[in-house]
C-alpha cells in the first residue's frame, strides 16, 4: 500500500479532511482545533501521530489569530495575559517527558469531568466569574494546570476557556488572548518535542502538511466569527467546552 509521510494514504486523507473541519471550527470561536483533532485522530492513528500531527497547525493558526488585528492589539493581549502564558509553557516543559507514562483514562476523566461541569453551569445561567481580586492567582494556577495537560496531551485549551469566560472579556479581546497563549505554548510543545524525538522524520513531514488544511479552514471560519455578537460567542464557546468534556468522558468510558 502506498503511504504520504509514513501513513496509508487513507489515513493521510483522512487527517488533512480531519484538519480542515478543526481549522474551520477554530476560526469560528477561537480554540479547539487540538480537540477535534485529538479526538478524531485517535479513530484511525497512533497516539505519537495524533500529537505530532497537531503541533504545526496549532502554531501556525495561532500566529495568525494573534497578529490578525496588528501588532499594538497583540501586544496589549499578551501583556494581558502574562502570566497564564509564563505558568502555561514552564509547565508544558514539566509534564512533556511523562507524555507516554500518564494512564490515558485518568488523563481524560481528570480533564473531561470538571470542564463539563464548568461549562454546564456556565450555560445554566449560574454567576461563576472569577473576582478582580482573584484574577491573579486563578490566572498563575489555571495557566500552570493548562501546561500540565498540554504537554503530555497537545490541549491546554480548556483552562484557558475557563479563565476567559471568568472574566469575560470582549470578543475581540478574548479572541487576541486565546491566540497568544496558544502560539506561545504551540511553540514550547515543538521544541519540548523536538527534544523527545516525538517530532522528528515522517511525523515532522505529516504536521507540515496538515497545517496546509487547517490554515485553509481556519479563514472560513472567521468569516463566521465575525458576524457573532458578544452574546452569540459565549454561549457557542460553552456549548463547545461542553461537547469537549462530553467527548473526553466518552474516550475515557470507551
Amino acid at each position: 500500500m502506498d503511504q504520504i509521510a509514513g501513513l496509508p494514504e487513507a489515513a493521510f486523507w483522512a487527517a488533512m479532511g480531519v484538519t480542515l473541519i478543526a481549522g474551520v471550527v477554530k476560526g469560528a470561536i477561537g480554540f479547539a482545533m487540538p480537540i477535534v483533532m485529538v479526538a478524531l485522530f485517535s479513530t484511525f492513528l497512533s497516539p505519537e501521530y495524533a500529537l505530532a500531527g497537531l503541533i504545526l497547525p496549532t502554531l501556525t493558526t495561532n500566529i495568525h489569530q494573534s497578529f490578525r488585528n496588528g501588532l499594538r492589539p497583540a501586544g496589549e493581549a499578551a501583556w494581558g495575559i502574562r502570566r497564564f502564558v509564563i505558568a502555561t509553557i514552564v509547565f508544558i516543559f514539566v509534564s512533556a517527558p511523562f507524555a507516554d507514562s500518564i494512564p490515558h483514562v485518568a488523563f481524560l476523566l481528570l480533564l473531561g469531568v470538571p470542564i463539563t461541569l464548568y461549562a454546564l453551569l456556565q450555560l445554566s445561567g449560574r454567576s461563576l466569574a472569577i473576582r478582580p481580586e482573584h484574577q491573579v492567582p486563578a490566572e498563575w494556577g489555571l495557566g500552570a494546570l493548562a501546561g500540565l495537560y498540554g504537554g503530555v496531551s497537545g490541549i491546554w485549551g480548556p483552562p484557558l476557556i475557563i479563565f476567559l469566560l471568568g472574566v469575560d472579556h470582549p470578543k475581540a479581546l478574548n479572541i487576541r488572548m486565546q491566540g497568544i497563549v496558544f502560539m506561545v505554548g504551540a511553540f514550547a510543545l515543538l521544541c519540548a518535542h523536538l527534544t523527545t524525538g516525538l517530532l522528528t522524520g515522517d511525523r515532522l513531514l505529516f504536521s507540515a502538511a496538515l497545517s496546509v488544511p487547517a490554515f485553509a479552514g481556519m479563514l472560513l471560519g472567521q468569516k463566521v466569527q465575525d458576524r457573532f455578537d458578544q452574546k452569540v460567542f459565549r454561549r457557542w464557546t460553552q456549548i463547545f467546552l461542553i461537547a469537549t468534556g462530553l467527548n473526553l468522558i466518552r474516550q475515557a468510558l470507551m
